[in-house]
């Protein structure tokens, strides 16, 4: 009897150990096709580093999503009553039983919480495990891929699974999927022919005829040369002059190891903005970005973005943001870990803090098909958490017209992600995201369509309301069955504004150099949105946040508010593009700004 009930006992054990335990019945949770020009080279090195993100639900967006809207609608009764960082905290929160579980999963793999790293809001979780932790938490591979063009090395998978009941608790985990590279758009950021560019302007040309402009004239060496003169000309800002000591901050994103020289920015100053000589901007490091001051390391991007959006706004203090991080895992240099993207790395530092500037530009992006859905809505969503705090987010809207800039359908690379390897036009992430201001590109005075200028409509984010009937007329007007096929006509249509784009004087490493692309837009339009604040706030009127709502309603009732492109398009994918005409368009959105009557209307015009 005793030995038979022993047996009973051990076989009772062994089906017990046979049967899989909860963190073991894995299920799919993401998977992509492999993606365009990304070749296998290597399966990952096992003692690899790599900091895993992952994402829980916040089951409140939706409110949240409510209150960015009726803070941002200038009809509503609520208009610019912003958000404190606690508040949307409190309203992106998952539910404890979401934190409950995922850690219960994490200490099942050794992963105790003094190995965790976590948002304030607790929605997102950060832990550093070697790739074979990783590959046996996630049920995958991970292998080294290779950018055939560029040479660029990442380590990602093309799948994911996690254990069936932890589904529901967690949105994401990267990096996996991901396969965008963070660049500064790269077509987006162009040096110009100085000579070229002043070449097109006659020394002894008259003053151009401009009605909008301060004082209906616009210098025609600005035909060649853009400055600080030119842009406050151009869009009737002249004689403009904003206070330091109100609160109003404006700042700029850097990453990629492009550093903001200070020394240039003085000579930038010194040309083009003498009465800020001897002031400089105040730099933030995020997640161990770096300041480098040497001559030879001054980046371009960084250069352009701090001396044009300071320079429009002085005295108005800056902030220069330098993100660390390369995403590309380079093997040949030792590197100890593999990252995720370095703007969610941006994110999370600005989203932990209480008083973040009240208008940030940034001029990095990839194509919006390179972003898995997961994660474009997530970060998207974060975008709109800064937007309910009162934050105008600018995003350069790409250099690649509706693609790759290339007209000619015989060379033209605008294929689909996905498999089918189909022509498509290729709209940019993060511009594509509603809760962000997109901006697009201009040339000359007066002003006509920039054709590198991004723009179209996303596959990914659904047309949000406030642009529904500025994009539908567009769309009407369009001739039937124009470019079917080729673009979403659903989605959320970019650029929303626009300024302009090329011939930009800055000073690179100690010289003058002309640069262009829409790198040069988002900051000029961004130091206009902070003078527009500078307004407001000596009107004893909340900072404006989240532009858009503001901007559709303005473009409808008051298009006085911004000098409308009626000429130009944005070529692409073996496609003249779309053109630039009356009213809002996917080239140049509204158009440029008009700071004077802007500013008429967002302190008082709209609101009696």
């Amino acid at each position: 009897m005793r030995s038979l009930f022993l047996s009973c006992v051990l076989a009772l054990v062994a089906v017990e150990s046979a049967a899989p335990s909860k963190f073991t019945a894995h299920k799919l949770k993401e998977s992509i096709p492999p993606p365009r020009k990304w070749v296998k080279t290597a399966p990952a090195p096992k003692d690899l580093t790599i900091e895993l993100r992952i994402a829980l639900p916040q089951p409140n967006f939706a409110e949240l999503e409510r209150h960015l809207y009726e803070v941002s609608d200038p009809f509503h009764e609520r208009y610019g009553e912003h958000l404190s960082k606690e508040e949307v905290d409190g309203l992106i929160a998952p539910h404890s039983d979401s934190i409950h579980t995922v850690n219960e999963w994490l200490a099942h793999h050794g992963l105790t919480e003094d190995a965790l790293v976590r948002t304030p809001a607790k929605d997102w979780v950060r832990v550093t495990v070697p790739i074979s932790l990783a590959e046996e938490m996630l049920n995958t591979e991970y292998h080294i891929y290779t950018h055939v063009e560029d040479g660029d090395t990442i380590v990602r998978t093309t799948s994911y699974s996690l254990p069936e009941h932890l589904h529901e608790h967690i949105d994401l985990v990267q990096p996996t999927t991901l396969f965008s590279t963070l660049r500064g758009m790269k077509t987006n950021f162009r040096f110009e022919d100085d000579v070229q560019a002043k070449a097109l302007v006659n020394a002894d040309a008259p003053p151009i005829k401009v009605p909008s402009a301060s004082g209906g004239q616009v210098d025609a060496s600005c035909n060649g040369t853009i400055t600080i003169h030119c842009l406050q000309q151009l869009y009737n800002a002249v004689g403009y002059k904003p206070l330091a000591n109100t609160g109003n901050q404006i700042g700029i994103t850097g990453y990629l190891e492009e550093f903001a020289n200070i020394a240039d920015l003085q000579l930038f100053y010194a040309d083009q903005r003498p009465d800020a000589l001897n002031t400089s901007f105040k730099f933030i490091s995020v997640n161990g970005g770096l300041n480098n001051q040497s001559s030879e390391e001054a980046g371009a991007e960084a250069n352009l973005d701090v001396q044009f959006a300071f320079g429009l706004a002085f005295p108005i203090p800056g902030t220069f943001y330098s993100t660390a991080g390369r995403p590309p895992f380079k093997p040949s240099v030792g590197t100890p870990t593999n990252t995720n993207e370095p703007y969610t790395d941006w994110l999370d530092f600005v989203l932990s803090h209480p008083n973040p500037p009240q208008t940030i530009s940034t001029s990095y992006a990839d194509e919006e098909q390179t972003v898995p859905l997961s994660f474009a809505k997530r970060a998207c969503n974060g975008f709109a958490q800064l937007g309910a705090r009162g934050v105008t987010l600018t995003f350069s809207s790409g250099d690649g017209g509706v693609g790759d800039g290339d007209p000619d359908p015989a060379t033209s690379q605008c294929l689909t992600n996905d498999g089918r390897n189909a022509t498509e036009f290729l709209p940019l992430f993060p511009p594509s995201c509603p809760f962000v201001t997109s901006v697009g590109g201009t040339i000359f005075v007066p002003e006509t369509a920039v054709d590198f200028s991004g723009g179209g409509f996303s596959n990914v984010f659904p047309r949000p309301l406030y642009q529904e009937a500025a994009v539908s007329k567009y769309l009407k007007a369009l001739a039937p069955g124009t470019y079917a096929g080729l673009f979403n006509p659903k989605g959320r249509a970019i650029p929303d504004v626009a300024a302009q784009g090329r011939f930009f004087r800055i000073f690179l490493s100690g010289v003058p150099r002309s640069i262009g692309g829409t790198s040069a837009s988002a900051p000029t339009f961004a130091g206009i949105v902070s003078l527009l604040n500078d307004a407001r706030i000596r009107n004893k009127q909340p900072t404006l946040g989240f532009l858009n709502p503001l901007i559709y309603t303005i473009g409808a009732l008051f298009p006085e508010g911004f000098n409308d492109i009626t000429t130009g398009n944005n070529p692409g994918c073996g496609t003249p593009g779309f053109n630039a005409t009356k009213g809002w368009d996917p080239v140049t959105g509204f158009g440029t700004p008009n700071f004077g009557e802007l500013k008429k209307i967002v302190t008082g015009k709209l609101f009696h």
